[in-house]
């Protein structure tokens, strides 16, 4: 069956709740992906920082495929030994002692939810629940996630929301301080605003929330969904401030691409959730902690992360050239691999221009062009995209 008919059949059978671009995507390795009819594309989205590895990344390849003929799932009834590997890994480079496992970020973000009022409630009472989040979050489309966003366009058509949630705005700590109260339990943000624009946090701002929850006494917890392993130069975005969390998430990347999520927690607090209070059937299952295992060491080993430092910088430095020459770019931000660079008009026409060109990228906010290429991603191909993109301005300049 040719490409148009497989996306009549999508059209027909599939709720409509993506509006797809009209290619058919059926391989990819490294930084590259093919459609059906063989068009290459250069992946500047990677599966919205997923695939930071790059496209079947031969070491997960090799542990999928050796965990998927042994054993591919069994309950949490048991203990499960590539989960315990990982949770380990994960413990020992990151501030955490104790990992709680399941399948997304959104999922991720529910169990810290749940941790912090229940924590909340065994240390200082019945009355403590709510949690201040930050505006133009993104945390998630699970209903208790989707409140905790901070942005009115994914709240509409949901109403009543989940309630124990107050807002404030990103990158003012004062605003926060005013904002807690005796019914304050946590405060959760993402150390880089991804979906709300690659919003970066000025120096000290998350500094100066952990000396506020600290001397409120409330939990910090960080989304690390889009930004932990790697895509900011260092395994977790925090580590660039050295600014721990009580609470951590993580998703997206975390098996290479294979569904999974986690909940990394501190000693002390981690012990709120005792058995049967919380729970994932497929969390930390055999085959997606074993993709887990071989996608952390591969980060660890292969020197990504010092790659995504040069190139991220020497990617950034491009589109701050390109600035210069086209006045309606408004600013360029970023760190690492997730950059953004602000339009005074909507990025939507641009992204596809790119596409037709052989580049995949991403647009978010309406007008905010967001790169997320592999980690792996190399300054002659970040130069073959930043070519096509000079083209498509410069059409759209004259």
């Amino acid at each position: 069956m040719d490409s148009k008919a497989l996306m009549g059949l999508s059209e027909q059978y599939i709720a409509p709740t993506y509006a797809r671009f009209p290619i058919l995507l059926v391989r990819g390795k490294g930084t590259r992906v093919w459609d059906a009819e063989g068009k290459e594309y250069l992946d500047f989205v990677s599966g919205l920082a997923v695939c930071n590895l790059g496209h079947c990344h031969p070491k997960v390849v090799k542990a999928i495929q050796e965990q998927a003929e042994k054993l591919i799932h069994v309950s949490n009834f048991y203990y499960i030994e590539p989960q315990i590997q990982l949770a380990a890994l994960l413990c020992k480079h990151s501030f955490a002692d104790k990992v709680f496992f399941c399948n997304s970020g959104a999922e991720a973000n529910e169990g810290a939810i749940k941790l912090a009022r229940k924590y909340a409630k065994e240390s200082s009472g019945e009355n403590r629940y709510e949690i201040i989040t930050m505006e133009q979050s993104f945390h998630g489309r699970t209903l208790a996630t989707l409140t905790a966003t901070a942005q009115q366009k994914y709240h509409k058509g949901y109403d009543p929301l989940v309630p124990g949630f107050r807002y404030v705005p990103f990158n003012d700590a004062e605003s926060l301080k005013r904002a807690i109260n005796e019914k304050t339990c946590a405060v959760m943000l993402e150390p880089i605003q991804g979906e709300g624009g690659v919003r970066i946090p000025q120096e000290g701002y998350l500094k100066a929330v952990r000396e506020i929850c600290d001397e409120k006494g409330v939990l910090l917890i960080f989304d690390e969904v889009q930004v932990g392993m790697g895509r900011t130069g260092k395994l977790f975005a925090y580590e660039h401030e050295n600014v721990k969390p009580d609470l951590m998430t993580l998703a997206k990347s975390l098996a290479g691409g294979v569904p999974i999520g986690a909940l990394l927690i501190r000693k002390g607090i981690a012990e709120a959730f005792q058995p049967g209070d919380h729970a994932s059937t497929f969390g930390g299952n055999p085959l997606a902690t074993a993709a887990g295992v071989a996608a952390l060491r591969a980060i660890l080993e292969e020197r990504m992360l010092e790659n995504c430092q040069k190139v991220g910088d020497y990617f950034f430095s491009r589109l701050v050239e390109m600035k210069k020459r086209f006045p309606f770019i408004r600013e360029v931000r970023g760190k690492g691999l997730i950059l953004g660079m602000e339009l005074e008009m909507e990025g939507g026409s641009v992204v596809k221009e790119m596409m037709t060109r052989g580049f995949l990228i991403n647009c978010t906010m309406g007008n905010v062009l967001r790169f997320l290429p592999p980690l792996i991603i190399t300054k002659e191909e970040v130069d073959r995209m930043l070519e096509a993109l000079e083209e498509v301005f410069k059409n759209i300049k004259g």
